[in-house]
């Protein structure tokens, strides 16, 4: 890489100028690097004398920006703050008030401005609870600040506080009635808890709707004398399905709900999202069995071809068996009296078994194992 080459001045070429001979042996680079530690050439922030020391220049520098009586000093903080918040630079613009308040001059005006103008870089930064400090303090120096009074308003408006913030509007409005910003910010305020009192009414309806809806529900149950049983693990597609009323509000209406369809022989099982209690044992059988032709032809399944050789079991309360006609329809299932079957978990759980199988299947069943199960 070539080296950068020194001034040299040519025949006609001028000599350097006598402020400037002790760069005559750097390269430009090396100049500029010198002229950016003077105040006056500074292009960019250099904190070094270029030796590894502090660049005297630089804090003199800053020690210009605290020269003066109090009041000028903190005066020039408010009006370098000003600057920065027109450019929509708030942290800085915070940071330059900031410094202005911590010069504690005795000037309530330049206070009331620097408190005033900080309180509103806070409300931009959604730092609500500083505004509102801020604004407070502003107005101990000058109660009739009206950029206050909406800075507080809005601040509290933002964290759902209506009463204190319509109290600061108020007192706003009492010493500007005329105020427009301070007149449509109480109607934001007016309109914001308008929509808030209609969710809460919107949310107690839902609310008492579904509690109204769970009581008929209950009732719907007990009408029909249904015994429900919940296990300790319930097949996750259960919670695909809910029991229900087909119209929510009439305990006499038809109730629906999900069913589990045991295969025990095969050790598999079908889910059925939605049966009504008014089906019977047969039509569900239908419906579970309207196929394609392929199932049928797997292995061990060709036994459920022929419905009419198909059996159907259910689950006693006690943990035994009972079989099940194919014209019983659930409904009169759930209300004999005699024998109790319940729902499990919200569903109707029913055995399918081919009659070729259902010996040996019943021979194997466990009460007390059928209990455990559900434990």
């Amino acid at each position: 890489m070539e080296a950068p080459k020194k001034y040299v001045p040519g025949p006609n070429d001028p000599e350097l100028p006598p402020q400037l001979s002790e760069f005559k042996d750097k390269s430009a680079d090396e100049i500029f690097e010198e002229l950016n530690r003077m105040p006056f050439f500074m292009t960019q922030l250099d904190e070094t004398d270029g030796e590894g020391g502090v660049n005297d220049n630089l804090e003199a520098l800053k020690a210009l920006a605290y020269e003066g009586e109090p009041h000028e000093i903190a005066g020039n903080f408010k009006n370098r703050g000003n600057e920065f918040y027109k450019l929509k630079q708030y942290r800085d613009a915070r940071e330059v008030y900031t410094k202005g308040i911590d010069v504690k001059c005795d000037d309530d005006k330049i206070n009331e401005s620097l408190y005033a103008n900080r309180a509103a870089c806070e409300l931009e930064l959604k730092n609500f609870r500083k505004c509102i400090e801020d604004c407070k303090k502003a107005l101990s120096f000058n109660v009739k600040n009206i950029k206050c009074y909406y800075r507080m308003g809005k601040a509290f408006l933002s964290v759902d506080r209506f009463d204190e913030s319509k109290e600061s509007i108020e007192f706003g409005l009492k010493i500007d009635s005329e105020n427009k910003s301070l007149k449509n910010l109480l109607q934001a305020i007016e309109k914001r808890q308008l929509e808030i009192q209609r969710r809460k009414d919107m949310e107690m309806k839902i609310k008492l709707e579904k509690e109204g809806k769970k009581v008929i529900l209950e009732n719907a149950m007990k009408l029909r004398n249904i015994t429900m049983i919940g296990t300790s693990n319930p097949v996750d597609l259960l919670k695909e399905g809910k029991l229900k009323l087909e119209d929510p509000l009439d305990f006499e209406s038809q109730l629906i709900f999900p069913a589990l369809i045991m295969y025990p022989t095969l050790d598999e099982f079908d889910f059925v999202a939605e049966v009504g209690e008014l089906t019977t044992v047969g039509e569900l059988l239908d419906v579970i069995f309207d196929r394609p032709q392929q199932w049928f032809e797997i292995k061990g399944h060709d036994v459920f071809q022929n419905k009419n050789k198909v059996l159907a079991y259910m689950e006693t309360q006690s943990g035994g068996l009972v079989k099940i006609g194919r014209k019983n329809s659930f409904h009169e299932i759930f209300k004999m009296e005699k024998l109790v079957i319940p729902m499990f978990d919200n569903s109707l759980k029913i055995f399918f078994v081919p009659k070729s199988e259902s010996e040996a299947w019943l021979a194997k069943w466990d009460k007390t194992k059928a209990i455990e199960r559900r434990l």
